[in-house]
């Protein structure tokens, strides 16, 4: 007999950012257990249409922009249609600058664009925010739910620059940009905010705290990386699964405006 716990069979969950790495992994865990699940992002992946083939019954893919009010209410009326008002929602999608973006966008703090720090800023704290205000008023209204925002070690700790001292020693100016961090840094506090805001509506709201994931990297950047974390590796994409399952079930009822730190002991040191 399956432990109910960690039931997660009659859930509904709306996944944020669902044709990332990362968020077709959690789409697959809560539907291969029985969950509906509603993916949202800007665009299907190939793994995401995959997911619509295997769970035709459970699984639905909107196209939606999570920094438009308008774009996600209309996500949550079509949820409210199909599945019915939801019962989680993780919010997941995000960006950052990527190591080959123009030198710029990785370049020194005091040349970072201000576009560069908008665009950032709007993906992954206000997209956050919008997610929460459309779903968890649904939540609210409901009397029930469990809301988990998807943070990252460098919304603890500064990023290490010295994980990219091989870059700087091919003639590259090359910084970890400021703007992710500072995003999933306030990422932590709304999460606080929501978590006693909504407390006496039954909705909780955690935030879960990952690191690095592995995804053809450098070597030179997988060598310095896992050189300074404790565990000694990268993530595997599945390897937080666990960890989401726990937030939106019943085995974490009495948990609310917590952050999980899942990270192989980095902010340990």
């Amino acid at each position: 007999m399956s432990d109910r716990l960690f039931d997660v069979s009659q859930d509904i969950v709306v996944i944020t950012g669902v044709s990332g790495q990362l968020g077709v992994e959690y789409a697959e865990a809560f539907l291969s257990r029985g969950a509906k699940v509603l993916g949202l992002d800007i665009g299907p992946a190939a793994r995401s249409k995959a997911l619509k083939n295997e769970y035709a019954e459970n699984y639905q893919f909107l196209a939606a922009d999570v920094t438009s009010k308008a774009s996600l209410q209309n996500a949550l009326a079509r949820a409210q249609a199909r599945f019915g008002t939801p019962t989680v929602l993780i919010s997941n999608a995000a960006i950052d600058s990527h190591p080959s973006a123009p030198p710029e966008e990785n370049g020194r703090f005091e040349d970072y664009p201000e576009a560069s720090w908008d665009r950032v800023i709007d993906v992954n704290l206000k997209g956050v925010y919008l997610s929460c205000q459309v779903f968890g008023a649904a939540m609210a209204e409901a009397n029930r739910g469990s809301i988990i925002n998807v943070a990252s070690i460098y919304g603890l700790v500064s990023p290490d620059q010295n994980l990219y001292e091989y870059r700087r020693k091919c003639g590259d100016v090359f910084f970890k940009p400021v703007a992710y961090s500072a995003s999933k840094s306030g990422l932590l506090n709304l999460t606080r905010y929501l978590a006693v805001y909504w407390a006496k509506q039954n909705v909780r709201v955690n935030s879960l705290t990952i690191a690095g994931v592995l995804n053809n990297q450098d070597q030179p950047f997988l060598d310095a990386y896992c050189s300074r974390i404790p565990i000694g590796r990268m993530a595997s994409p599945n390897e937080y699964n666990g960890s989401v399952l726990f937030l939106a079930s019943e085995a974490s009822h009495y948990m609310t405006g917590h952050n999980l730190v899942v990270d192989g002991g980095w902010t340990a040191i």
